[in-house]
Formats: C-alpha cells, sequence, structure tokens
C-alpha cells in the first residue's frame, strides 16, 4: 500500500469534492515543465462506454508494440489501478514520490495565487498520470475524460484523435439537465484540426458534435453512420460481430460480454483507423487480438458460475438498460439482485430497469459518504418493497445473496463500480489487489 503521508494528501482532496475547471491544473502543468505536450494521445469522452473503449484501445497498441499508458477513473479497490504502464499499475514507490512532488508544488502555488483553492482528488491524479507518461516516454496514453469534457481535468491534452462513445443523462447536476446541453460539455473535448470520433447515435446529441467540429474545422466519423454498418449473431455464449467500414471488414467475439460491448469495439476499430491513417503502424489481426483478449473488470464480470455471480458498475439509467438486457437475453431469471447506488443518481430510472428481473432485491451500501442509504432506495421504490432486504453493508449483502442463492438462483451485483470494488474483496479478500495489478 501507499504511505500514510500520500494516502492522507488522497484523502484530504477527496473531501474538496467535484470541481470542474482547468485553471489549477494548467498552472500546476507549467510549473512541471507541461508533461502533457510530451506524449501523443487519444482522449475519450462519453457517458458510457468510454472506460471499455480506452480498454481496448490500449491494448489494440500494446499489441502492436507501442509503450502504452492508460489513465482511467473510477478505479476497483487500488487507486492506482487509474495510472497504467504497459498494462501494470504505476509502483507504489513511484507513485508515492509523484504525488509528494505534486503536493510540494501546490503548496508554492497556493502562495502565489497561480492555484486557488485546493487540488482536486481527480486534478492531482491527473498531474499525477501525465507526470508519470511523460517521465517513462510513452508512445501513446488512452486518457479518459473522468466527467463531461469542456472542463475535465484531462482537457489540456491536444490528442491526436478525440472519441466520443455515447451520450445520455447522467450528472445532471454538473453537465445539465438536457441531452443537448450534456453533449456541449462533453463536446468540448473536440480540438481545432483534431478528427472526433462519434460513436453517438442519439440525433440531438450528434447535431452538437457535428456543429462543433465544423465550428473548429474538425473532421468528424460517425462510427455507425454512412458506409459503416455493425452487424451480429448471437452464439451460446456471447456474441460474433461484424463491423463494415468503407477501408476493411472486422469479424470479432469481444472477450467483454455483452451486446453493448460490439459498439464499444467498433468504436475502438474506427479510432485505430484514423490512427493508421496518422502514421500509426497498427495490424489488423493484431487490433481484433485485442478485442478477444482484453480484460476490464467490473463490467458484466462473472466470477463464479455455480451460482452464477456477476459484478457490473452500471449506476445510470442507459447503464441499466445495457444490464437489463444482458440478464434477459442470457441470465436464467428470476435472479438476486445486491444493489447499491450513490446518492446523486437517479435511483428510480435505474431501479425501475432492474427490479422488475429480480425475485429477491438485496439493498446496501458501500462505506462512502456519497452512497445512498438503504432505507432511502427502498422509499424511492415502495412497489417493489414485498422483494427487499436491507443490509448496511456489502459484506452481509452478499452472504445473504449467496444463502438465498443456495448455489442455483443467479446473483447479480450493480448499481456502482464502489459496490463492485468492495464485492470483490469480498470474493477474493487480500489476492484482489494481485488480480488488478496487470490487465
Amino acid at each position: 500500500m501507499i504511505s500514510r503521508a500520500c494516502q492522507h494528501y488522497l484523502d484530504q482532496a477527496q473531501l474538496f469534492g467535484i470541481k470542474l475547471g482547468l485553471d489549477n491544473v494548467e498552472s500546476m502543468l507549467i510549473s512541471m515543465d507541461q508533461p502533457e505536450k510530451n506524449f501523443p494521445s487519444i482522449h475519450v469522452a462519453g457517458t458510457n462506454g468510454k472506460g471499455s473503449v480506452s480498454a481496448m484501445l490500449e491494448r489494440i497498441f500494446r499489441l502492436n508494440g507501442f509503450k502504452t499508458g492508460l489513465y482511467t477513473s473510477p478505479h476497483l479497490v487500488d487507486v492506482r489501478e487509474r495510472i497504467r504502464l504497459n498494462g501494470r499499475m504505476i509502483p507504489e514507490k513511484t507513485f508515492c514520490h509523484l504525488l509528494l512532488d505534486i503536493k510540494k508544488r501546490e503548496k508554492k502555488l497556493k502562495k502565489t495565487g497561480e492555484v486557488s483553492g485546493s487540488l482536486t482528488f481527480f486534478e492531482i491524479l491527473t498531474l499525477c498520470a501525465f507526470n508519470y507518461f511523460s517521465q517513462e516516454a510513452v508512445d501513446l496514453a488512452v486518457l479518459e475524460v473522468g466527467m463531461g469534457g469542456r472542463f475535465d481535468a484531462t482537457n489540456v491534452v491536444r490528442p491526436e484523435v478525440s472519441v466520443i462513445t455515447s451520450i445520455s443523462y447522467d450528472h445532471q447536476q454538473y453537465l445539465g439537465k438536457t441531452i443537448a446541453e450534456i453533449a456541449t460539455e462533453k463536446a468540448g473535448v473536440i480540438k481545432r484540426g483534431v478528427p472526433c470520433l462519434a460513436g453517438v447515435r442519439n440525433q440531438t446529441a450528434l447535431r452538437v458534435i457535428k456543429k462543433k467540429c465544423l465550428e473548429v474545422g474538425s473532421p468528424v466519423i460517425e462510427v455507425f453512420g454512412k458506409g459503416r454498418k455493425l452487424t451480429y449473431k448471437q452464439i451460446k455464449d456471447g456474441y460474433i460481430f461484424t463491423y463494415e467500414t468503407p477501408g476493411a471488414s472486422y469479424h470479432f467475439k469481444p472477450s467483454l460480454p455483452g451486446l453493448h460491448q460490439g459498439e464499444n469495439a467498433a468504436i475502438a476499430l474506427a479510432t485505430a483507423e484514423v490512427m493508421q491513417e496518422l502514421g500509426y503502424q497498427i495490424k489488423k489481426d493484431r487490433m481484433l487480438e485485442a478485442l478477444e483478449t482484453v480484460i476490464w473488470p467490473g463490467r458484466l464480470e462473472i466470477i463464479s458460475r455455480t451460482p452464477l455471480v456477476i459484478l457490473d458498475g452500471g449506476h445510470n439509467e442507459d447503464g441499466a438498460r445495457v444490464i437489463s438486457d444482458y440478464i434477459k437475453k442470457s441470465v436464467a431469471q428470476p435472479v438476486i439482485l445486491v444493489f447499491a447506488i450513490m446518492k446523486d443518481k437517479d435511483v428510480k430510472k435505474v431501479g425501475s430497469r432492474l427490479f422488475p428481473l429480480a425475485s429477491r432485491i438485496i439493498l446496501t451500501r458501500p462505506s462512502l459518504d456519497r452512497a445512498a442509504c438503504p432505507e432511502d432506495i427502498a422509499r424511492q421504490l415502495p412497489e417493489f418493497s414485498p422483494r427487499f432486504f436491507l443490509e448496511e453493508d456489502v459484506a452481509s449483502a452478499l452472504r445473504l445473496a449467496l444463502t438465498l442463492s443456495e448455489g442455483k438462483v443467479p446473483v447479480i451485483v450493480v448499481g456502482s463500480l464502489y459496490l463492485v470494488g468492495e464485492a470483490k474483496r469480498f470474493f477474493f479478500g487480500p489476492e484482489v489487489e494481485e488480480s488488478l495489478a496487470g490487465l
């Protein structure tokens, strides 16, 4: 584990919550000689799918011989999961050294007024990732946006390609109440002259993206637009996809389960094609191998077959729809649902998608102030009250689920990646950190 001083610095930063804006990050980066300019990058935004697409892209380039950086959020168990070099978590000593350097610079710049207030948790980790990737001289970094895009701490880079995976309702208190407003925030990652890959299907959102691309002179590539087609065939253990582009045809069976991962894979393939046009040497067979071998924990992750236990961090309506579709098509019903969610999420919409599929619903909460308490969740969806069990901690909720399952009924653990992280600790114990160290 990281040192107490480093952990304390991060814990204190967590208290400042979310603060969108680039001024503090830009001031800090200038003091660090702008490490974000020392490596090329792909910048990935979107409501859902951006983590999976980022993982796929990183693996595509790693299998093609590139030294890769990957920056994602949130983490499941260890904060170092967010910052990876060639698939491996940043080493503890390196991480602490970078954190303490950031802490020292922050203190100095506060005194001069170049940093106002305090750096947030996400800002600190973003600075750490940029410095690490610069020091390691990565050939390419894949950077996942934390929230939105326009004022996200990652939005100081000028990437090779900007990617917007999907747009739906989430974080409305920060990004706006309408799809057009949310799309405007996410379109903030589009840079003048930089190609934009849009996996977005919502036409309102797509119009916003295309308008922004027109304004800044950026070519827009619609992943599912004219001349491009994604089809699939369902087989016993998943799906086989075909993605047709003007220049190639790809046939693949993603290692990540769910129909939606075919769409995410198509976005990754379309992005890789643009990178090929920019001069990056990427082989088609390695692209397909990456899609068929990539590991991305906590996304329809099957951790047991007897009984079937699946973990998923879906936490908004669109994510819940994806999980619901998967359960209906691939899992025997009804299921036992272990559910937890953050207070700022639309509990009614998420629950209304998932709860009808369960015979018993165990409401719980991870050990986080932002988590909704089981009683509040139950009050918002009273029509399901006969199915509810309320457990104050994740471990007791999982023990109850396994007892009720009797080794037969599928158990679905869903609603938050924080819930998934605690579930992984419960099932795998001390070995969980090692299992997540390399992907």
